[in-house]
């Protein structure tokens, strides 16, 4: 059975092709978990209110603050995969 990393790897790439474009919503969350599990919690200054979409990823990720890296690649895979079908 392949590790966590292969599997994480393999959901990355998935996710580059998948067949409709996720909703914004959608695309946070995958963002926020992707930046989790490879680099754990958000350490980023915040943006300003002025660079909204940078306020929106940053928020996204910030919300993830304590989740293991691993538990976030987890769920990163398993989202890919429900979007797969």
């Amino acid at each position: 059975m392949p590790d966590l990393n292969t599997l994480f790897e393999a959901a990355v790439a998935n996710s580059k092709t998948l067949s409709e474009r996720p909703d914004n919503p959608t695309l946070l969350k995958i963002y926020a978990l992707y930046k989790q599990a490879t680099q754990g919690d958000n350490a980023d200054k915040k943006p300003s209110l002025t660079d909204l979409v940078g306020r929106a990823k940053w928020d996204a990720w910030n919300k993830l603050k304590g989740t293991a890296q691993n538990a976030a690649r987890q769920q990163y895979i398993d989202l890919i995969a429900s979007l797969r079908g």
